[in-house]
C-alpha cells in the first residue's frame, strides 16, 4: 500500500502531517511512505532525515496524490486536489464536515473513503488517535502564555521589601481539554484561578487542579456522546452570562473555550461584560473559528475595548508547531496502526468497525456517517 504525505498549503500553517518517527513507523508496518520534497521544513527537519526513515521524497505533488492508495494530512484538501485521489483512496485528515458539505460531496463522488480526524470517538480505546484533544490540549496552554505575555502585570504573588504583588486572577470558561490545560498552566505561572463550565460533573477536575470551581444554577445540562457539552436554551445562556459579567470584572485574564460539537459557538462574554473589566486585562478567545465566546472578537485580530484586549488568534496550536506535529503525528500513526490489515498489508477500511463508525465519512461513493447525514439531512 502506498501512503503519500503532501505538504500543508493553508496559510500560516507551520504543523507537518507526519514526522520522520512516524514515517518509520508506517514503513515497519509495511507500508511503502513517500512525502512531498521540504514537508518538514516548518518544524526543521529536513528531507534527509524522511529518507533515512524509509520514506521517498517526491517534487510532484500531482503526481504523489495521482498515486497513493491513501493520502495523510492535517488540513482538509483543497477541492482541486480532490480530482486526483485515486478511487478507493482512502484520505485521513482534519475535514470539518459540519460546515463543508460541498468538500465531503466531492470525496464522496470521487469514490475517496474519506476519515475525519476530528470525529474520532472520545473512546478509551481511540485515546492515543484523538487528534482534536491533543491539539486542544497545546491551544489551552498557548491561550495562557500568549495572556502571560500581553498582560500588563505577572501571574504569581511576590513579597519583596519594596512591597507584595498580588497574583493576577485568571478566570477560564469552559473546562474542556483546551479549558483544563489552561487553568493547569495559570496555576503553574503562580495565577490566582477560577473556573466556570456547564457541566457539573468537571467541578472535580477543576478542583484537582487547585482552582476554584464557579457554580450557576442553569437547571437541567449534559453533555453529548463525544464529551462536549450540549448548547443551552437563551435563558440558561442569559443566567450564565450575569455570574459571568460579574467574574469577568474581577480578572485580569478570560480564557474562553466552550464550544458545543458541530454548532457555533455560544456567546457568553458580551461587549458589555468586556466594557466592565478593568483595563489593561487580557480576553483570549479560543472559540473564535467557531463564531466565538466573546462578542467583539474578530478572527485574526486584537479588539480592544476600553482598555481589555480581545485576542481572536486562529490555529493556536499552530504557535507550537513542533509539539503540535509531533502529536498529531503520533495520533495519525496510531490510527493506521488501529486500521491495518497485516494479511492484506494494507489498511482495511471495515464500515462496522466502532470506532470507524463515527468518523468514517464518505465511503462506496456515499456520504455514510449518520451524524453528518443528519446535519445534511440527507
Amino acid at each position: 500500500m502506498r501512503i503519500f504525505v503532501p505538504k500543508e498549503t493553508a496559510p500560516g500553517e507551520r504543523r507537518v502531517a507526519v514526522v520522520p518517527e512516524t514515517a518509520k513507523k508506517l514503513v515497519a508496518l509495511g507500508a511503502e511512505v513517500a512525502v512531498e520534497t521540504g514537508i518538514g521544513a516548518s518544524i526543521h527537519r529536513g528531507d534527509g532525515e524522511y529518507e533515512t526513515a524509509g520514506a521517498q521524497i517526491i517534487a510532484d505533488r500531482v503526481a504523489g496524490l495521482h498515486e497513493a492508495d491513501a493520502v495523510l494530512r492535517l488540513r482538509k484538501p483543497p477541492t482541486d486536489e480532490v480530482p486526483h485521489l485515486r478511487k478507493n483512496c482512502v484520505h485521513i485528515g482534519f475535514l470539518d464536515p459540519f460546515n463543508e458539505r460541498e468538500l465531503t460531496e466531492r470525496l464522496a463522488a470521487a469514490n475517496v473513503s474519506a476519515i475525519s480526524m476530528e470525529m474520532i470517538p472520545r473512546t478509551t480505546v481511540a485515546q492515543k488517535m484523538d487528534a482534536l484533544s491533543s491539539q486542544r490540549s497545546l491551544a489551552g496552554y498557548l491561550a495562557v502564555i500568549l495572556a502571560a505575555e500581553e498582560l500588563d502585570r505577572i501571574f504569581p504573588m511576590m513579597i519583596t521589601p519594596a512591597g507584595t504583588v498580588q497574583p493576577a486572577r485568571v478566570f477560564v470558561i469552559g473546562v474542556g481539554v483546551a479549558g483544563l490545560q489552561a487553568i493547569a498552566t495559570a496555576k503553574r505561572l503562580g495565577a490566582r484561578v477560577e473556573a466556570f463550565d456547564t457541566r457539573p460533573l468537571v467541578e472535580e477536575q477543576v478542583r484537582s487542579l487547585g482552582a476554584r470551581f464557579v457554580k450557576v444554577d442553569l437547571g437541567e445540562t449534559g453533555q453529548t456522546e463525544q464529551g462536549y457539552a450540549t448548547a443551552l436554551t437563551e435563558e440558561q445562556l442569559a443566567a450564565q452570562r450575569e455570574v459571568m459579567g460579574k467574574h469577568c470584572a474581577i480578572s485580569d485574564v478570560v480564557i474562553t473555550t466552550a464550544q458545543v460539537f458541530g454548532q457555533k459557538a455560544p456567546l457568553i462574554v458580551t461587549t458589555k461584560m468586556v466594557e466592565q473589566m478593568r483595563p489593561g486585562s487580557v480576553i483570549v478567545d479560543l472559540a473564535v473559528e467557531a463564531g466565538g465566546n466573546v462578542e467583539c472578537a474578530a478572527l485574526e485580530k486584537v479588539v480592544e475595548v476600553n482598555g481589555v484586549r480581545v485576542f481572536g488568534y486562529a490555529n493556536m496550536p499552530s504557535r507550537a508547531a513542533t509539539p503540535a506535529s509531533e502529536m498529531y503525528s503520533n495520533n495519525l500513526g496510531n490510527f493506521v496502526e488501529h486500521l491495518w490489515n497485516k494479511e492484506r498489508n494494507a489498511m482495511v477500511i471495515d464500515p462496522a468497525d466502532e470506532l470507524l463508525r463515527g468518523c468514517l465519512i464518505t465511503n462506496g461513493g456515499k456520504v455514510v456517517n449518520e451524524t453528518i447525514k443528519g446535519h445534511y439531512q440527507l
